[in-house]
């Protein structure tokens, strides 16, 4: 009888262990991973993220700039991580594209995604005082000598990189040259400084210095005008070229998360991305709100990777 006994307490200890494990997820801080440097549009949309959802879970969100190859160490950084919702990260567009450019085998299918939350479209700027006063101005030069023209805007391969070589090849301009960066924000520091002539980057990430009057925009590679800007024109209103690319980002994880850790992380981020403290601290930068969670995100990233395979494959960026 007494070893009954004690066989069904422990029973009901590891149950209820189990259980209460399941539960109380998370039980300790959560490290979320961003592939690209502090300042740029990565980083502070994740940090926008990570605080309004670490108020929800309760628990701490360190977040962790691993740079590198093109967001490549990143991103792998987070796939490799332990499945049990401790290591998160921000994954974005370069994911669409690393195994079209054989800079990696990664894919969507190698994460959890958990959600959507935003997707901005490159736009083209320029300094003030720099030789391009207008997209007709800039889009001669390159019809003229794309080659002496010197672009960046992140790094090579990558989302706005694309933009910009299809903006070329429209143009049946010659080879276009880009100075890849580990993000945004250095290429922006190299366009104010006149080390690059053009920069292709997510509008929100210029705003800074635009407000500043450092940099001006000349064109956004949108289908529509963004409103936050209504006085700047489509690409395809500047130029009759009609070629929208947007950058996406969402949160996501190694493969294999338990159902219940994916379950609350969609849950709360669906709260989140649908609050009013992000909807207004997200606007305040100019970031575009989506949301798409879970098997969506899932469909999204599948339709993303399909739209831009056929994109580089235009623009002969593909890797055979």
């Amino acid at each position: 009888m007494n070893i009954l006994k004690t066989l069904l307490a422990t029973t009901v200890i590891v149950v209820g262990g189990f259980s209460a494990a399941c539960a109380e997820y998370p039980e300790r801080p959560i490290t979320l991973i961003v592939p690209w440097g502090a300042g740029g549009g990565t980083d502070a949309t994740g940090r926008i993220l990570a605080t309004l959802m670490e108020e929800e879970l309760g628990q701490p969100i360190n977040v962790v700039n691993r740079t590198g190859g093109g967001s490549v160490i990143g991103h792998k950084a987070i796939a490799d991580a332990d499945p049990d919702g401790y290591t998160l990260g921000i994954i974005t567009t370069e994911l669409s594209m690393f195994h079209w450019l054989g800079t990696s085998e990664l894919t969507y299918k190698d994460f959890t995604p958990l959600g959507l939350y935003n997707a901005d479209p490159s736009a083209v700027v320029v300094r003030t005082d720099g030789p391009f006063d207008s997209m007709d101005a800039l889009t001669a030069a390159i019809e003229e000598n794309a080659a002496a023209i010197r672009a960046g805007g992140a790094n090579q391969g990558g989302v706005n990189h694309l933009a910009y070589v299809t903006l070329v090849n429209e143009l049946d301009g010659n080879r276009a040259f880009w100075v890849p960066t580990e993000g945004a924000a250095p290429a922006l520091q190299l366009l104010a400084s006149g080390a690059i002539d053009v920069g292709v980057v997510q509008l929100p990430e210029a705003q800074g210095l635009i407000d500043a009057g450092e940099l001006k925009a000349l064109s956004i590679l949108g289908t529509e005008r963004d409103p936050a800007h209504p006085d700047l024109p489509t690409i395809k209103e500047s130029t009759g070229i009609d070629f929208p690319i947007n950058g996406w980002r969402g949160l996501g994880g190694p493969s294999d998360l338990p159902d219940n850790v994916s379950a609350t992380l969609i849950e709360v981020m669906a709260d989140v991305v649908s609050s009013p403290a992000f909807a207004d601290l997200m606007a305040k930068r100019s970031y575009g709100v989506v949301w798409e969670g879970g098997d969506a995100f899932v469909d999204y990233l599948a339709q993303r990777d399909e739209a831009f395979g056929k994109a580089m494959n235009a623009a002969g960026l593909v890797k055979d």
